[in-house]
């Protein structure tokens, strides 16, 4: 997995290890060392745009986002503030017991009904509640982790980080992830093969 972070000199592509490629002298060590001593000390809340990483998965690997791998990555050495997914639903058998599995893993299940226009269109989007929740979690923690790849959210994580000073992490499908966001972001976490369900 690779990483793009904000250093010194604007982005820089890191390893999900934390070092930096073609960081080899001491002193770009010794900022991952600082970078991954202050993980290791964050207090985290975590948002996921559940029907924005599952198309975006599905439409560039085939496969499914593995929450459960997800869920250890972000978590590892960090204090969990709050956790939410954000889901629509249709009311079937499938999607409650995909819901139960998010519960387990340690997510709160906020859902939407799925609403289907007289003009056939469909209504079924999050950005509100993420944003509310973001302000509301965010401003308390030291890291906010977003999972989405829409754009409309790069304002939200500027706000996140210049008002309060909040790290945002935002873990996206390569190229249908937003310039935006991920201009915006502390860091960008390409979702790859390691997050992934095998098929």
């Amino acid at each position: 997995m690779a990483l793009v972070t904000k250093g010194y000199a604007g982005y820089v592509l890191a390893s999900s290890a934390g070092y930096f490629k073609g960081c080899t002298d001491r002193a770009g060590q010794l900022l991952c060392s600082l970078c991954n001593v202050r993980k290791a000390m964050n207090r985290v809340t975590i948002l996921v745009d559940v029907q924005n990483v599952y198309y975006t998965s599905r439409e560039v690997f085939g496969r499914n986002f593995d929450y459960n791998a997800f869920w250890q990555q972000v978590t590892a050495g960090r204090t969990v503030v709050k956790a939410i997914a954000y889901a629509i639903d249709r009311g079937d058998e499938k999607q409650r017991q995909f819901q139960n599995i998010l519960r387990a893993i340690g997510f709160e299940v906020k859902l939407k009904p799925y609403i289907q226009r007289a003009d056939g269109s469909a209504k079924g989007d999050w950005d509100v509640g993420i944003t509310l929740d973001a302000i509301e979690y965010g401003q308390h923690s030291d890291v906010l982790v977003l999972v989405s790849g829409d754009g409309d959210f790069g304002l939200l994580a500027d706000k996140l980080i210049n008002q309060y000073q909040t790290e945002v992490e935002v873990y996206g499908v390569p190229g249908l992830t937003a310039l935006a966001l991920i201009n915006a972001a502390s860091r960008f976490i390409a979702i790859d093969e390691s997050l992934l369900l095998q098929r």
